[in-house]
């Protein structure tokens, strides 16, 4: 099927004539008008026959995704011959074009259709935006053909699991049967796990916040999933990365550097393709098929054979932050920064000599895990999962670590193990739909070093394989932004105030002048709290005082310091807190320096991200 896809003021048409295909419609079709409209030129061609409903599927996708970008405000769905030389026969066409009419309809769009089959006459005046213009093909049949499909990922459909609640007095209770009065975040993660069903049923509230404040947006021009990152959204983006580096790299990996794509025809590779639950792109280059890699297990895996291991430098640990990190998500699964296709993920392996050793490191990381969602400032929910009977021989260490999180957490277990893993653990946020999202985990290996050839030389000279454990301590990176915006957006549900982490906030203070007068003085403060590392910005304007602070708190600005006569007079600054409810407190410049210096300790540093005045930045949006 081929679309072409036109953002209009308006469009008008007028039926004239039959042709001997036409259908029959009542005198009110015969002409319409639709305004602030997204129009869809449709062909249905030959191939579409073999999936019909495919084709619609994928048409409201399409037709969808473009809707929300350009913000129309109906949709005209036109049938257009004329876009393809192979066209379907009239009745599979005129099946597809009313399937994409019920369906859009059913997701609650306004819709109209032309009437296929009639000479019409039409007239349309497109806007002429970057986005007004766009042509889609839908292919059908030979696509879903070509995809790749893990063995995991059939099987992850058909594994049957019983689901516990582990209290830290180390009771093990089915989850059916237990209290989740006091628990309702727990309880929102479990009826998660057990739904079968990941779909969003309307937008969450995440995505136009990361759109007013020029964070992140989908872009258009690519595949669905992949982002475009605004400076404010870079830097925060940034950050994070740099944090979770940080943090790994002092607890002694070593960081290093991998290819993105990797040979189909790899016998080891392939053999783990099947044991991943994921979906791979596939790119093509000298008649051989590659996959672009969703982890950094590949490359590290292929570096660990080529190494020299004594068992005396074990645990040994490789880290690499990936940019970037591929996925072929479901599409009604893709919903703004909780899942995408192409994602920066920290992925660190730790090779171990036994299991004792392997049960330190996953210990370790879990508090390594408990900080990093301190350091983002989010509620979370803890997740573990088990073979069975890995779970009875380690009970007291499940123990040990639900007491370390002080209240009750979910516990699955499987009868039998057919991923590569024995246990893991998952960090998980709730967002303001009810849905739940992992960011950090850590899981054990027990098989993939002996697929790989990754072996150490043990004491007796003896080689050995290690066992692994896969971490990603943060989780993908884009995700974090999410899990942040979505738990800010439910505090502000409760009348709190949202902001970001002071850390990762792109303007830490907002300096705003009383009177033009003042602004001379503004500039100065403004080059010595940059000096100390602050990240300041000066709105230098021609609002009024009233408006500039509305904007500034609509920005979620931290510290928002008012400067006039008084203050100049004075040296000391009248500072609205938005941590505290916008509170107006004094202080001197050293004082605010030392106070934002105590929030960010032992965070990564990075200059303003825009330029200093408001005047001289663009709008993105």
């Amino acid at each position: 099927m081929k679309v072409l896809l036109i953002h209009a003021d308006y469009i008008e048409y007028k039926a004239k004539s039959k042709t001997r295909v036409a259908e029959e419609i009542p005198e009110e079709l015969k002409s319409q008008r639709g305004e602030e409209v997204l129009v869809a030129f449709v062909a249905v061609e030959k191939a579409d026959e073999a999936a019909p409903e495919e084709a619609v599927r994928k048409g409201i996708e399409e037709i969808e995704g473009v809707f929300k970008e350009v913000k129309a405000r109906e949709v005209m769905l036109y049938p257009y011959a004329h876009l393809s030389p192979s066209l379907s026969n009239p009745e599979v066409a005129v099946r597809v074009v009313k399937g994409l009419e019920e369906g859009l309809r059913g997701k609650g769009y306004a819709v109209k259709r032309a009437p296929f089959g009639w000479y019409k006459a039409f007239e349309l005046r497109c806007k002429g935006h970057p986005l007004s213009e766009l042509s889609r093909q839908i292919t059908v049949g030979e696509a879903k053909e070509k995809e790749r499909v893990s063995k995991a990922v059939a099987a992850e459909k058909k594994l049957r699991s019983e689901w516990y609640i582990l209290d830290p007095e180390g009771r093990l209770t089915p989850a059916k049967e237990f209290d989740f009065s006091k628990e309702p975040g727990l309880r929102t993660l479990y009826n998660y796990e057990t739904a079968g069903t990941r779909a969003a049923t309307r937008e969450p509230p995440h995505i136009k916040l990361m759109k007013e404040h020029e964070l992140v947006d989908h872009e258009p021009g690519s595949d669905p999933g992949n982002l475009r990152w605004y400076p404010k959204g870079t830097m925060i983006k940034r950050l994070l990365e740099e944090h979770v580096t940080g943090i790994l790299l002092n607890y002694g990996a070593m960081e290093v550097e991998t290819p993105i794509m990797y040979d189909f025809a790899h016998p080891n590779l392939r053999k783990y393709l099947d044991r991943f639950p994921a979906k791979q792109y596939v790119v093509r280059s000298d008649e051989k098929e590659y996959f672009l890699r969703f982890a950094a297990c590949f490359g590290q895996y292929l570096m660990g054979h080529d190494m020299t291991i004594s068992y005396r430098q074990l645990p040994l640990r490789l880290y690499e932050l990936t940019h970037y990190s591929f996925r072929r998500e479901q599409s009604g699964e893709l919903s703004g920064l909780k899942r995408l296709r192409t994602f920066t993920m920290p992925d660190m392996h730790t090779l171990c000599r036994d299991m004792d050793q392997a049960r330190k490191e996953f210990l370790n990381q879990y508090k390594l895990a408990m900080g990093w969602m301190r350091d983002i400032g989010v509620e979370y929910q803890v997740a573990i999962r088990f073979i069975k009977d890995f779970y009875e021989q380690n009970e007291e260490f499940a123990k040990t670590l639900v007491r370390l999180i002080g209240r009750p957490i979910l516990i699955e277990l499987w009868e039998e193990r057919f991923f590569y893993f024995v246990m893991k653990f998952e960090f998980s946020i709730n967002d303001a739909l009810e849905k739940a999202a992992t960011l950090s985990t850590v899981q054990i290996d027990v098989e993939n070093t002996e697929r790989f050839g990754i072996t150490y030389v043990d004491g007796d000279g003896s080689k050995k394989y290690p066992l692994m454990l896969h971490a990603s301590i943060s989780g993908g990176i884009d995700r974090n932004l999410y899990a942040i915006l979505e738990h800010e957006w439910m505090k502000a549900q409760k009348g709190e105030r949202p902001m970001l982490p002071v850390w990762l906030s792109p303007t830490q203070v907002r300096l705003v002048p009383v009177a033009e007068e003042h602004l001379g003085y503004c500039e100065g403060l403004l080059t010595e709290l940059e000096i100390q590392g602050i990240r300041v910005d000066l709105d230098d304007g021609a609002n009024t005082l009233e408006k500039k602070i509305r904007e500034a708190e609509m920005e979620w600005i931290p510290y928002i310091a008012v400067v006039g006569g008084k203050e100049i007079e004075s040296g000391t600054l009248t500072v609205r807190v938005r941590r505290e409810k916008g509170k107006q407190k004094k202080f001197t410049k050293e004082e605010l320096v030392a106070t934002i210096k105590e929030e960010v300790r032992a965070k990564p540093f990075r200059r303003l991200p825009l330029p200093s005045r408001l005047s001289q930045r663009p709008t993105f949006r």
